[in-house]
C-alpha cells in the first residue's frame, strides 16, 4: 500500500511515476489532474492544483451551466484551490505506476465550498456528530458488463448489447464465470487499491454485476464508490470491454441500483445504536431502538422531498417498475424488499437499507440525502409507522417515490428537509442541477419519437 508517508520513497525509487490529484464532480466522477511524481512531491503535496470552478456547474457533458451562483460566466470561471486530504492516498493498480489522492475544495478567501459533494456530505456528518452520532454505512453497487468496447458501443448507437450470455445470472456461478476475467481483476485490485471488497454475484439481468463493498464511516465510503466506478470502467476497457451503471439501460432487463445501508454508534463509545438493548423498554417490536426508530422515520418521510439525490437523471425514474426488484412504495418492512426500505440485521449489524437509489447516483450526495433525513426524523421527533408487510408494489394507499424527474425537482425545490439540512446555497445549486437536466432533456428528440410519430401522425 501506499501511504502519504511512504508516498516519497516510492516517487524517488520510480515504483511511482505519476499521481492523480482528483475530487468529485456534480456527477459523483473523479476529475482532476495527472502529475508528475517529482513535481507532486515539489509543489503539490504541500500547496495542492488549481482548478476551474466550473467543474461545479456543469452537466454529464462537461457543459457550463446558468443559474449557479458559485460559478458562471458573469464570474468569470476562475480557480478554486484543492487542497489534498492525505488520508485518501492510495496506489491504482489497474494504472501500473500509478497513485491517486482526493482533494477538498476551497474557495480564494481559503473557505470550504459548500456546494462540493465531498463538502456537502462532510457537513452532514459533521451534523451527525453535533448529536454525539456516527453514521456507519455501505453502498451496494450493481453494473452491466458487455462484449463490446465503449467505442464500438457508442458505434453501434447501443444496440444490439451483449452480454456473456442471454440469460438472467441472479448468484449463477457457471453464467458469471464467463466474466471471471474481468470480476476477478476487479475484486483483486480494489483490495489492492485499499478497497475492501467482500464478493461479487450474478443479478437479475444478463451481464449484471453485484459487487459488494465492506461498511465504513460516510466519507471514506463514498471516496471508494467513486473510485470504484472509475476503476471498474478502466478494467473493463482493458480487456476490450464495457461497464454501464446506468440505472436502466434496457427497459427489457433489470435496473441497476445502489442500495445504501446505514446506522448508528454513539459517536463517545462506539456502541451501536440502531438495535433496542434487552430489557430497557425502548423497542415497540419494530426490532429499532427509539432512536433507530426515528432514523428511520426520517429517511422514509423524506425520500420523495430527496428523491433527486438519489435519482438525478430523466432515465434513473425508468428503473421504478412494479414487480422490477427496484422499489416504487416508500414504506418500510423488515426483510421486504418490496418496499423502498428494507430492515434487516440484528443487534450490532441493525440496520436499514435504502433500496431507491440507482447506481447513477453521485454516493455523495445520495450519503448525505441519507443523513439528512434520518436527522430530520431525530430532530422532529418523527414516529416510525408500523412495518409493511406483504407486496408494497401493489398496495394503494402507501405513498410512492415519484415516478419522474420533474415530480422530483418540484419536491427537492419545495423541501423543508434539504432547506434546513443543506442551508440555502447547497439547496439552491442542487436545485439548478436538477432543473438544467431537464433543460437538456427536453433539447432532444428521441429516436422513439420518430419511429412512432414521423409517419404516424
Amino acid at each position: 500500500m501506499i501511504t502519504i508517508e511512504t508516498l516519497p520513497h516510492q516517487i524517488r525509487t520510480g515504483d511511482i511515476d505519476t499521481v492523480v490529484v482528483a475530487f468529485p464532480d456534480l456527477q459523483g466522477r473523479p476529475v482532476g489532474k495527472r502529475v508528475t511524481g517529482p513535481f507532486f512531491l515539489d509543489h503539490v503535496a504541500e500547496h495542492g492544483i488549481e482548478a476551474c470552478d466550473y467543474l461545479l456547474a456543469v452537466d454529464v457533458d462537461m457543459t457550463p451551466l446558468p443559474g449557479y451562483e458559485v460559478a458562471g460566466w458573469e464570474h468569470g470561471y476562475g480557480d478554486l484551490h484543492a487542497a489534498i486530504d492525505p488520508g485518501t492516498v492510495r496506489p491504482l493498480p489497474w494504472t501500473p505506476g500509478t497513485a491517486l489522492v482526493l482533494c477538498d475544495l476551497f474557495d480564494a478567501d481559503g473557505r470550504p465550498v459548500a456546494v462540493s459533494p465531498r463538502q456537502v456530505l462532510r457537513r452532514q456528518i459533521e451534523r451527525a456528530a453535533e448529536h454525539g452520532l456516527t453514521v456507519s454505512c455501505a453502498t451496494e453497487l450493481e453494473f452491466y458488463l458487455f462484449r463490446h468496447s465503449f467505442a464500438d458501443a457508442a458505434d453501434s448507437r447501443w444496440r444490439d448489447m451483449l452480454g456473456p450470455g442471454d440469460t438472467i445470472q441472479d448468484y449463477q456461478l457457471l453464467q458469471t464465470s464467463r466474466d471471471e476475467d474481468v470480476l476477478g481483476q476487479i475484486r483483486a485490485q480494489m483490495l489492492a487499491a485499499g478497497i475492501p471488497v467482500e464478493s461479487s454475484k450474478g443479478e437479475a439481468g444478463p451481464g449484471q454485476h453485484e459487487v459488494n463493498l465492506t461498511y465504513g464511516n460516510p466519507l471514506e465510503v463514498a471516496d471508494r464508490h467513486m473510485i470504484f466506478k472509475d476503476g471498474v470502467k478502466e478494467i473493463a476497457a482493458q480487456h476490450g470491454r464495457s461497464a454501464t451503471f446506468m440505472a436502466k439501460w434496457s427497459m427489457e432487463h433489470a435496473g441497476s441500483s445502489c442500495h445504501i445501508h446505514t446506522s448508528l454508534r454513539d459517536a463517545t463509545t462506539g456502541r451501536a445504536l440502531m438495535a433496542p438493548d434487552d430489557g430497557d423498554g425502548s423497542s415497540d417490536g419494530s426490532g429499532f431502538s427509539e432512536i433507530g426508530r426515528r432514523f428511520v422515520a426520517g429517511q422514509v418521510h423524506s425520500a420523495a422531498q430527496l428523491a433527486w439525490c438519489f435519482a438525478p437523471y430523466l432515465n434513473s425514474y425508468r428503473r421504478y417498475l412494479p414487480n422490477s426488484w427496484a422499489p416504487t412504495a416508500l414504506a418500510w418492512g423488515t426483510d421486504n424488499r418490496t418496499c423502498g426500505f428494507r430492515a434487516v440485521g440484528s443487534g450490532e449489524g441493525r440496520r436499514i437499507e435504502n433500496r431507491v437509489p440507482g447506481a447513477d447516483v453521485n454516493p455523495y450526495l445520495a450519503l448525505a440525502a441519507s443523513i439528512a433525513g434520518g436527522l430530520w426524523g431525530i430532530d422532529h421527533g418523527l414516529e416510525l409507522e408500523p412495518a409493511f408487510g406483504g407486496n408494497a408494489y401493489v398496495d394503494a394507499d402507501l405513498p410512492r417515490i415519484p415516478s419522474t424527474l420533474v415530480d422530483a425537482i418540484d419536491l427537492l425545490a419545495r423541501s423543508e428537509v434539504a432547506s434546513e439540512a443543506f442551508g440555502a446555497d447547497v439547496h439552491h445549486h442542487m436545485v439548478n442541477t436538477a432543473r438544467q437536466e431537464w433543460a437538456s432533456a427536453n433539447q432532444v428528440v428521441t429516436e422513439w419519437e420518430l419511429a412512432r410519430n414521423f409517419e404516424r401522425i
